[in-house]
């Protein structure tokens, strides 16, 4: 009985919508983490793409252990030079000095405000999505994910119309309707399946857009930030889009959003806003990430170590008939399996102690932290050839 008398005592639960594994990580360093009986594990998922410059880099604890003695937040009613630090530092790393910065807390919210300010601008409504799109769980964000799974009745309101991935004619006639607000796509599909835009894709939807007054939207919250070996995906494929969203590896784990806002684009007070976006914890958590990409060389590693693990799984692909097809770019990689994910994923994690994450019924993704070295694939590798010879 509770101390009332009244029946049994009763604790808040958490609301069950995460299938979990039956592991407790609590210590994160570089590319490994350990759960709470001292079992370390090779992380190669980095927690939905989110670890960029590694788990508890000392610089990036440091940063923001002595901000957090400083101040942790205060509103945008107020400067905060960490915030224009930020965007002065993004626009060069980025090479998008020209640009406007919108500052949020996630990367649905990002997509939400790039769509919001589109349509602020065109006055119009309708939304051209790829097939197999994640694009976050709120509102518009959600409607423009195609999973029907995930959207609820009051988010289905008809403004998304879905094409398929490099369908350049298929795009075009939508956009000669001339109702369409704005394009939005991933230069390399994470849900999806690490899917890539071809650069004759991608130019053509910039072109299509601008003559038919709607706008592209870049989301580059999982593919960006030096994920696929440039700074931003699109940067491969020779396009500059309108707006570009971003999160995950923008803050290494502390939550953060924002929107890079061509200089077309004219702000109005109270137009968007945000309560927590942009404080001055999340400023220094991004600003420390960019201290470690220069000091690094991440953006390059990412690079170089990306086109060695995806030289050495197209190589054991030639070893295996489990493996049909590697697909990706720098350190977002999608190994395509002639079975389900979910028994080598398992033992990837049970047997082998290693985190990788999934697309689909039978997709791995690797999503490791941009400090990943040549000698950690090779330690993947064998890991994963040892689950694979023994299904």
């Amino acid at each position: 009985m509770g101390e009332d008398g009244r029946g049994p005592q009763r604790s808040m639960r958490l609301f069950d919508v995460y299938p979990l594994y039956d592991i407790n990580i609590v210590k994160g360093e570089g590319c490994q983490v350990w759960d709470d009986k001292g079992q370390e594990y090779l992380d190669l998922y980095g927690g939905h793409a989110v670890i960029s410059i590694g788990h508890c880099h000392p610089h990036y604890v440091q940063m923001l252990q002595e901000q957090l003695t400083r101040l942790g937040f205060y509103s945008n009613s107020v400067i905060n030079r960490l915030q224009e630090q930020l965007a002065e530092r993004l626009g060069k790393a980025s090479g998008y000095e020209d640009y406007q910065f919108f500052l949020i807390n996630s990367g649905a919210e990002a997509n939400e405000n790039a769509m919001k300010l589109a349509s602020f601008t065109n006055g119009r409504t309708r939304i051209l999505s790829a097939e197999k799109a994640f694009h976050g769980r709120t509102s518009l964000a959600v409607e423009a994910t195609q999973n029907p799974k995930i959207i609820a009745p009051i988010n289905a309101n008809r403004h998304v119309t879905y094409l398929p991935i490099n369908d350049l004619d298929a795009w075009k006639r939508e956009l000669e309707k001339g109702d369409v607000c704005a394009c939005i796509v991933e230069c390399i599909q994470g849900v999806g399946g690490c899917n890539m835009l071809t650069a004759e894709f991608a130019q053509g939807l910039q072109e299509a857009c601008h003559a038919n007054g709607a706008f592209l939207i870049c989301d580059e919250i999982q593919c960006g930030y030096g994920r696929s070996g440039k700074f931003f995906a699109h940067q491969w494929l020779g396009i500059r889009p309108d707006l570009i969203t971003v999160a995950k590896g923008i803050g290494n784990g502390f939550p953060m959003g924002g929107v890079l806002i061509a200089p077309t684009f004219q702000p109005v007070y109270g137009q968007l806003g945000t309560t927590f976006g942009g404080n001055h914890l999340a400023c220094t958590a991004a600003l420390a990430v960019l201290d470690v990409f220069e000091q690094e060389h991440l953006v390059e590693n990412a690079h170089k170590v990306g086109e060695y693990l995806a030289q050495r799984l197209r190589q054991m692909q030639l070893r295996t008939d489990h493996i049909l097809e590697v697909r990706g770019r720098g350190l977002m990689i999608g190994v395509v399996l002639d079975i389900p994910h979910k028994e080598v994923r398992s033992r990837l994690i049970h047997e082998q102690h290693c985190f990788t994450g999934c697309a689909g019924t039978n997709i791995l993704r690797i999503l490791p932290p941009l400090c990943l070295t040549e000698a950690q694939v090779d330690d993947f590798i064998t890991r994963l050839e040892t689950v694979l010879k023994s299904i």
